[in-house]
C-alpha cells in the first residue's frame, strides 16, 4: 500500500472525484464544463498523491497547495452550474460540503509544512 491511501484526505478526495464524476456522466453538460469539472476534480486526489511522494516539506506543501486550489475551482463550477440551474440546490449543498471538508483537511496540511 502507498503511503497516500492511508490518509483520510486522499480517501475522502477519492469519493468527491466520483460524486463529480457521477453527476458529470449524469448531466447534459457542454464539453469545456464537463471537462474542466473532470480534471479539476481529479487533480485533487492526484496531487495529494504526489505530494505524498516528495522529500521536501516544500514540496509536498507545493502539491497541496495545488489540490486546495483545484478544490476551490470545482467550487467554482459547481456554484455556475447551480446558477444556471444544471445542479439541484440540495446536491450542491451536499458537493460544497464536501468540498469545504477537503479544504479545511487540506488547509492544516499545508499549514503543518509551512
Amino acid at each position: 500500500m502507498f503511503d497516500f491511501e492511508k490518509l483520510e484526505v486522499y480517501q475522502k478526495a477519492k469519493d468527491f472525484n466520483k460524486v463529480s464524476h457521477q453527476f458529470i456522466l449524469q448531466n447534459k453538460l457542454d464539453r469545456t464544463t464537463k471537462n474542466q469539472l473532470r480534471r479539476a476534480s481529479f487533480s485533487i486526489m492526484l496531487n495529494i498523491a504526489e505530494g505524498c511522494s516528495r522529500y521536501t516539506k516544500p514540496d509536498r506543501r507545493n502539491f497541496y497547495v495545488i489540490a486546495r486550489g483545484s478544490v476551490f475551482e470545482c467550487v467554482a463550477i459547481f456554484d455556475f452550474l447551480k446558477e444556471e440551474n444544471l445542479m439541484e440546490e440540495t446536491f450542491y449543498k451536499e458537493c460544497y460540503s464536501k468540498a469545504e471538508e477537503l479544504s479545511k483537511m487540506m488547509f492544516v496540511m499545508i499549514k503543518s509544512l509551512s
